[in-house]
């Protein structure tokens, strides 16, 4: 009489590791990317909060200001960094009649190579650039 034997054998569950791992190594760096695609809309909300109350503060006192962290008339009582600290917020007024908003990507969003800095103006003009600095503002701002 034979007997017959039960469980699994080492082979099967290497099998199973190995296809787990496989699977693992395709989610992970989709997910990853996946996360830093989201968070970019944390930058670009804030960027967009922020021309809507320099447009607010040029009605009220004829020019814009590059003063981003004071409470109005000084400034326009932002942080120099997003609500989860993803980006730091920065504000560049050349003359009375423009701005320049800028999101720099920084702790963990630093690993977004597409879209390392995002920026808006006076104008609604929206831009961006990756990490070697060249323009990516369609892949960005969609």
């Amino acid at each position: 009489m034979k007997l017959k034997m039960r469980g699994v054998t080492l082979m099967e569950l290497m099998v199973v590791i190995v296809i787990l791992g496989i699977l693992a190594s395709v989610a992970v760096p989709s997910y990853r990317r996946y996360l830093l695609r989201s968070q970019r809309t944390e930058a670009m909300r804030t960027l967009m909060r922020i021309q809507t109350a320099q447009e607010k503060f040029m009605l009220q006192y004829n020019t814009y200001t590059d003063n981003l962290t004071d409470a109005p008339p000084d400034g326009l009582g932002f942080d120099k960094v997003t609500d989860t600290g993803k980006y730091s917020m920065e504000l560049s007024s050349e003359n009375a009649g423009e701005f320049t908003a800028t999101a720099t990507a920084r702790e963990g969003q630093k690993d977004d190579k597409d879209c390392a800095t995002l920026t808006i103006n006076q104008a609604g003009t929206r831009g961006a650039t990756n990490k070697e600095g060249k323009p990516n503002t369609a892949t960005c701002w969609r």
